[in-house]
């Protein structure tokens, strides 16, 4: 059979693309090297039976902000969000923390001293939320529709993380900052955490920092189920390492980073185009930890059993020194560790009386040790007893990781790393990001703008740009209707 399309790799831009694509009439392959799609949006029993985990990602404030995802109607496919009590919380020494709650008020009241200062770094973009996560989330080189509200943005995000938070003042807003910031996987002492820092704080906010009833898959099944509702079809247990194996069709979209672009194309991509790809830089990988637990996590602040995501490493310098001795090359001894407790708030993900918690943290790239004594050493500290709760662990290093899903390339959760040069260079920044110098052939991996976070919006613009290209078809984005 000749397809219009063929899409490789089913993760949420893959399927975005597809769905993009499908929508407009066009008959769409997926095709998933795994045997379930999803990518690392997947949730699996990795420990126990009944002990349910995301073994990729698993919260979303970009998810449930994804224009293209509001675009769809995945509730009636069975997504349901769920809010925990507080978008995040970061425990400091002495039983204290810091709190993200939805309302701005409530969270800076409890900054105390820096309230105003919080206040003023996030409000205007929280109260324009639609506007801004439209740009945010958008396609380079199109003219802002609130250059303003962007102007501004710009004046606090082009800073260094270190600076904008000496000006927050206390150790509580400094390390919400610094938590925020750190998801980037950068040096806090440059100004790419910082937007990354502000725009998830922002959507905090605005849209909170949910997860799906039932797991991480909930989503990508969600959007499975509409694909095939469009017409669309799924082939899984099908690994593609060859354009040249593809069925023949009239366009490919490939949801791959860099490195495995390079390999599936090999000699039929231009010299100059292969190396490109491989002058891109992969960030730091993650070390995963997942355990099932007999009770929750018993944190020191009673602040952080409301939340359904903690940020643990302490004040802002001590996530700032673990932050740089990554991007340095070495595994930091206190590392930030980011941990996620889904079955506080949803009790699908556990047996009754039982928990789960996932946890993660930055490591060098293809980075072959252990850091599981670090990670539990780190929430020992704000939780003493913690250890004595785990009744099974399951570890994830930089390699299985890697083997689990081939688009962490070393461990790399955001498919390369967030320096300047690749957010604002020739390798991102171009017109058509998501083309190719090969005819027909397009790219939606979250290598490509907008970038990493399960929102969709990668696939979805590579699909635009495949209809427009290779079809002569122009859909109307779905940004358009959120400006």
């Amino acid at each position: 059979m000749r397809w219009d399309v063929v899409v490789v790799g089913a993760g949420p831009n893959g399927l975005a693309a597809a769905i993009t694509l499908a929508a407009e009439g066009v008959s769409t392959l997926l095709l998933e090297a795994n045997e379930v799609v999803g990518g690392a949006a997947r949730t699996e029993e990795l420990t126990r039976p009944g002990f349910r985990h995301d073994v990729g990602s698993a919260v979303y404030p970009m998810g449930i902000g994804s224009p293209f995802f509001a675009s769809l109607p995945l509730d009636a496919l069975g997504l349901s969000w769920i809010h925990p009590d507080a978008a995040l919380a970061h425990p400091l020494d002495g039983g204290r923390a810091a709190v993200l709650h939805r309302s701005l008020d409530d969270t800076a009241v409890r900054l105390e001293d820096a309230g105003a200062g919080y206040r003023a770094l996030v409000e205007p973009f929280v109260e324009a939320w639609p506007t801004f996560a439209a740009h945010v989330l958008d396609t380079p080189f199109r003219v802002p529709r609130a250059p303003l509200l962007m102007a501004r943005f710009a004046s606090r995000a082009l800073r260094p993380t270190s600076r904008l938070a000496d000006e927050l003042g206390t150790t509580e807003a400094r390390a919400l900052l610094a938590g925020n910031a750190a998801h980037s996987g950068a040096a806090l002492d440059t100004f790419p955490p910082t937007a990354v820092g502000l725009a998830l704080m922002v959507a905090g906010h605005a849209v909170g920092w949910p997860f799906p009833r039932g797991g991480a898959g909930a989503i990508t099944g969600a959007l499975a189920s509409h694909f095939r509702s469009l017409g669309g079809t799924i082939v899984t247990g099908q690994r593609v390492t060859s354009l040249d194996e593809l069925p023949e069709a009239r366009a490919v979209v490939l949801d791959l980073t860099p490195a495995q672009i390079a390999r599936v194309g090999g000699d039929r991509l231009p010299r100059k185009y292969r190396e490109r790809l491989a002058s891109w830089r992969y960030g730091p990988g993650a070390f995963k930890v997942d355990w099932a637990l007999d009770a929750p996590i018993p944190w020191a602040s009673r602040a952080c059993s409301r939340a359904g995501t903690v940020h643990v490493g302490g004040s802002f310098e001590e996530i700032a020194r673990s932050e740089r001795r990554v991007v340095s090359g070495d595994a930091p001894d206190g590392p930030f560790v980011l941990v996620a407790q889904p079955s506080l708030f949803d009790p699908t993900r556990a047996p009754d009386g039982k928990h789960t918690a996932w946890a993660y943290c930055h490591v060098p790239n293809g980075w072959p040790g252990d850091a599981t004594d670090a990670v539990e050493a780190q929430i020992e500290r704000f939780a003493p007893g913690f250890r004595e709760v785990i009744i099974e662990r399951h570890v994830h290093t930089t390699s299985t990781l890697e083997a689990w899903d081939a688009n962490l390339i070393g461990g790399d959760v955001n498919s390369g790393a967030l320096t300047a040069r690749q957010w604002f260079g020739p390798e991102r920044w171009t017109r058509r990001p998501w083309s190719t110098p090969v005819e027909h052939l397009y790219v939606c991996s979250a290598a490509t703008p907008p970038g990493g976070g399960v929102h969709g919006m990668c696939g979805h613009h590579a699909g635009r740009a495949a209809l427009r290209d290779s079809f002569g078809i122009r859909p109307e984005p779905v940004l358009g209707s959120r400006h």
